[in-house]
């Protein structure tokens, strides 16, 4: 049996600072397609000051590939005081821009006996299955529907008891809308995504929550379920979450998007004009590749960028591919659009309501866990201590308030689980390469230069010529700067590359370099500044690149452009 005892040590007495079946699987067939493979802040016990030394270390990309060693007079994140969390401090902004209150509490229990996690040693390991694996047995869900009803419970007969699912739930929201500082930077935002803690942070989240739930059934060995929306059987809300009435139902989703909906299949694209399946699947399978082989070339462009102690939160351009790719499109997928701010699954502060949340993050997680067994010319392992160091504070089953580390999150086996097998036929997608190169003579009579069009506020399809730094096929980077967003609103643009066709809804195509997805979120400004950054390497090998010296860049606004500007465009070499 797996341990259920955690062993920690106690550090101190006082803060330390710092309903229908689902759709027949026969609907997603994909045709056959040929595809390439395809105020003091103290390190150690020095007590050195280190706030002015720690301005200008904020850059969104200056770091970016600084995942080695250590970068001098920077420090790790350091997990929030809970003593400081601002009982009233979530907020969100609303359709006009204004940071409105969500009359919400979302800070825990305070206790101020807190304790070093050390991970037990487990003698069987946790198996999370697909959730939407027809095969799950009836007692499987049984115990699943039973364990969050145990921690619903918890809301009423004790709704301080850290448990709770309410509790748990809050986790979210104190981590992500704005209830936590940075300790030691007051008014400087606590922020889990966007960087390289998305990963780590969401796994110790998850593992306390499926202890919790085993504690509360009386099973250590019991796993949450994953929902394996990267496959196309999987591309289904799950039925075991669809059932009303049941513990893991939340009425607050798209109801266009539950099993009996009118278009039920995910669309990791959000193009909501979409409608075929075969064309969705396709998209989302392209998508997957993309953001797992295709796209990454190194490990942060995966992981997320670097954020250290003292620097303000990065922009949804800060996360890595997986994060601002397929994570954020389920939660706006499934978020419902009835709701002023999305919610539940559609806005930071609210996801962790839906039970569906932490079956959606498995299987994010499990993403993670994927992309480090995929070869690659790169390393996959961050050994900058900076990242290893980043701490968070989480409650354990025995309601034990635990100091965790990122260095103890890397090896989800040693944690004590692993995930069922489940097919990704993602990892032979990569598009059909084209025959014959783009005239990109042609496409230029239909643009404009980089001096013409920027800055720009992008209401529109815009068409642009971007001179490369080599001509033909080169290591290179496109990176589309500045660009400012309104935070109060979902935003997506998809980019092409000497895009002919002119059919932004079909994404499964050579052409097709990326996508800048936000979901409405809470900061202290109205605005977000950040880059956008897409490797072009794999790409110009995808469309048969001629020997040009320059590409033609589409930028198509999918969803609320009028709420994006650009300062500009530019192709640089890839740095390593």
């Amino acid at each position: 049996m797996a341990s259920l005892q955690s062993s920690f040590t106690v550090l101190a007495t006082t803060p330390t600072s710092r309903n229908s079946p689902l759709p027949k699987p026969s609907l997603l067939s994909t045709a056959r397609r040929s595809h390439r493979f395809q105020v003091s802040c103290s390190s150690g016990g020095g007590g050195v000051d280190r706030r002015n030394m720690l301005l200008g270390l904020g850059g969104l990309y200056g770091a970016s590939n600084l995942i080695s060693g250590r970068k001098a007079n920077a420090d790790p994140i350091l997990p929030p005081d809970l003593s400081q969390c601002d009982p009233t401090g979530a907020t969100t902004t609303n359709s006009q821009g204004q940071v409105v209150s969500l009359d919400v509490n979302c800070c825990p229990p305070y206790t101020d006996i807190q304790s070093d996690y050390k991970l037990p040693t487990f003698t069987t390991t946790r198996v999370r299955p697909s959730a939407n694996r027809r095969t799950l047995s009836p007692e499987y869900i049984a115990k699943y529907q039973l364990a969050i009803q145990r921690m619903r419970d918890l809301d009423v007969t004790d709704p301080d008891d850290p448990r709770g699912f309410t509790q748990q739930a809050n986790v979210h929201c104190a981590y992500c809308n704005g209830p936590y500082d940075q300790p030691d930077h007051p008014g400087t935002d606590l922020q889990v995504h966007n960087s390289w803690l998305f990963f780590p942070f969401h796994r110790w989240y998850l593992y306390f929550f499926e202890r919790i739930l085993g504690s509360l059934i009386g099973d250590p060995d019991f796993a949450i379920p994953y929902w394996n929306w990267d496959n196309p059987r999987g591309m289904f809300m799950p039925e075991l979450f669809a059932v009303p009435g049941t513990p893991a139902y939340d009425a607050n989703r798209n109801q266009d998007h539950i099993p009996t909906g009118s278009n039920p299949v995910v669309d990791l694209s959000l193009n909501s004009g979409l409608t075929d399946p075969i064309q969705i699947v396709n998209n989302n399978l392209t998508i997957m590749y993309n953001e797992m082989i295709g796209t990454p070339a190194s490990a942060t462009d995966f992981m997320g960028q670097p954020y250290r102690e003292g620097d303000a939160p990065h922009s949804f351009s800060g996360g890595g591919t997986s994060e601002r790719g397929s994570h954020t499109a389920i939660h706006v997928w499934v978020g419902d659009p009835r709701n002023e701010y999305s919610e539940d699954m559609g806005n930071f502060y609210s996801a962790g309501r839906d039970p569906i949340f932490y079956c959606h993050h498995a299987n994010v997680d499990r993403m993670w866990t994927l992309w480090k067994g995929i070869p690659a010319d790169y390393p996959k392992e961050i050994t900058d201590t900076d990242f290893l160091k980043s701490a968070f504070m989480f409650y354990d089953e025995n309601k034990n308030l635990v100091r965790v580390t990122v260095a103890d999150a890397l090896d989800h086996k040693r944690m004590g689980y692993e995930y069922e097998p489940s097919n990704t036929p993602w990892m032979n997608y990569r598009p059909q390469q084209r025959v014959v190169p783009a005239d990109v003579q042609a496409l230029s009579k239909k643009a404009q230069t980089v001096k013409q069009l920027f800055p720009l506020t992008l209401n529109n399809t815009v068409r642009v010529i971007v001179p490369k730094p080599t001509k033909g096929k080169a290591d290179e980077t496109l990176v589309i700067e500045n660009i400012v967003t309104d935070n109060t609103k979902l935003v997506k643009f998809d980019v092409f590359v000497n895009d002919e066709e002119d059919k932004p809804e079909e994404v499964d195509r050579a052409e097709y370099a990326g996508a800048f997805t936000q979901l409405p979120h809470r900061v202290k400004a109205k605005e977000s500044t950040g880059n956008l950054r897409l490797n072009l390497r794999e790409l110009y090998e995808n469309i048969n690149i001629a020997n040009d010296g320059s590409v033609v860049v589409t930028i198509v606004p999918t969803i609320n452009g009028g709420a994006v500007s650009i300062g500009g465009i530019k192709i640089v070499p890839r740095v390593n």
